[in-house]
């Protein structure tokens, strides 16, 4: 058994296109601040830590570092795996196999129960284990945090996509004029409401908003559409995956296509349902966009706030971690006044773990499925500038 102190990194869940900032953030604070013999990078997250598959992350030149920090993805791999009580021991093995004193796991709201379960269970193992979480996640449904890294970019994407189909629709006119986009959104709507961003005049797209927190009704739903499409010639909705109706979620198999570790279900979108009972109902062609992962990985499109923000939050991590904290995620605040600017604090994990931050009811609309100024307000910074259209 190796006695130095030493450090590792996980990556964990969904990829955003600014995880690899907080992972150059952690590994270049860890390896600086001369606090550790050695810092590891865990392959594809606990489940290098179960198998001891482990790289060195030191000795690697800036040139890497940087290009590294500018790739979407995971560089060291990412899983959605939850840690049983059967992976404990091995993780623990690998853990003093390597000298391990300090865990950094950048993950969202399961991430942090596999954290909390390990800052949990070190001790009745004899081990001394400092567990830190790195806040990611483009849903932006952590708890504890005023937003989430990966979050500002991915609304940036969700905003300028929407620009480009409305204007898209707006001049194909009678031949395609009504669009549905369906974007990512487990569990709440703060991706899909940040669409609202396009919108600069009534004309503008987005016309309807569908998010899970509020339910959608159908009838009304086919009524602002068409209501759209008469006034403006088009009509464009855009619906997180998991929009709801007073049923469940909008068209929704009997069983789900997919159930993750965490007991997430997955069933075909809400968009996919509401573009063909537009299309059944107004007689016209509806064109159904499902952008996918490109929304959580368009390098080109990232947010120069989220990323400096998703970097320094690795950094903080290891700040915090070396000052003797534990057991708790980096938590970005939001100082009050009319320029944004964010402060870095913790939050115990207890408080993050498993739990949903839903959309506050102020920030939508609900009688006009659209997002109210007070959200406009909050995003805008983390997306950043937008550019602005002409019409002739």
């Amino acid at each position: 058994m190796r006695h130095e102190r030493n450090a590792v990194i996980l990556q964990s869940g969904g990829c955003t296109a600014v995880m690899n900032r907080s992972l150059h953030g952690a590994a270049d604070e860890a390896l600086s601040s001369g606090a550790f013999a050695g810092v590891y990078g865990a392959r594809y997250g606990v489940a290098g830590l179960a198998s001891g598959d482990l790289v060195d992350l030191g000795g690697r030149s800036g040139r890497m570092w940087t290009r590294i920090a500018r790739s979407p993805g995971a560089a060291l791999g990412s899983t959605r795996r939850k840690v049983t009580d059967q992976d404990l021991s091995p993780i623990f093995c690998t853990l003093a196999r390597h000298g391990i004193s300090h865990l950094f796991m950048i993950g969202g709201n399961d991430s942090a129960e596999n954290a909390l379960l390990l800052a949990g269970d070190h001790r009745s193992r004899g081990l001394d284990l400092t567990v830190m979480s790195v806040p990611k996640t483009i849903d932006n449904d952590l708890a504890c945090t005023d937003h989430s890294p990966g979050y500002g970019s991915a609304a940036r994407f969700v905003a300028l996509a929407v620009m480009g189909a409305g204007r898209d629709a707006e001049a194909m006119g009678i031949a395609s004029p009504i669009t549905v986009i369906e974007v990512m959104g487990r569990d709440t709507g703060w991706l899909a409401a940040s669409s609202a961003l396009a919108k600069r005049e009534e004309r503008d797209a987005p016309h309807v908003i569908c998010i899970p927190e509020t339910p959608v009704c159908e009838e009304a739903f086919l009524g602002r559409m068409e209501d759209a499409c008469r006034r403006f010639g088009f009509a464009v909705a855009v619906v997180a995956e998991n929009a709801r109706g007073p049923d469940g979620v909008l068209g929704r198999q009997d069983e789900p296509r997919f159930v993750d570790d965490f007991g997430h279900p997955y069933y075909m979108g809400a968009g996919g349902y509401l573009a063909e009972l537009t299309e059944g109902r107004l007689g016209v062609r509806v064109r159904y966009e499902k952008p996918g992962t490109i929304q959580r990985s368009m390098a080109a499109l990232v947010s120069p706030t989220d990323a400096a923000e998703a970097e320094r939050a690795g950094r903080e991590a290891v700040r915090f971690a070396l000052e003797g904290r534990s057991g708790e995620m980096v938590s970005l605040v939001r100082r009050p006044g009319a320029a944004y600017a964010c402060e870095f604090s913790t939050a115990p994990l207890s408080r993050v773990a498993g739990r949903v931050q839903s959309m506050p009811t102020r920030y939508l609309n609900a009688s006009l499925s659209m997002a109210t100024p007070d959200f406009i307000e909050y995003v805008r910074p983390l997306a950043g500038r937008l550019p602005i259209f002409g019409r002739l």
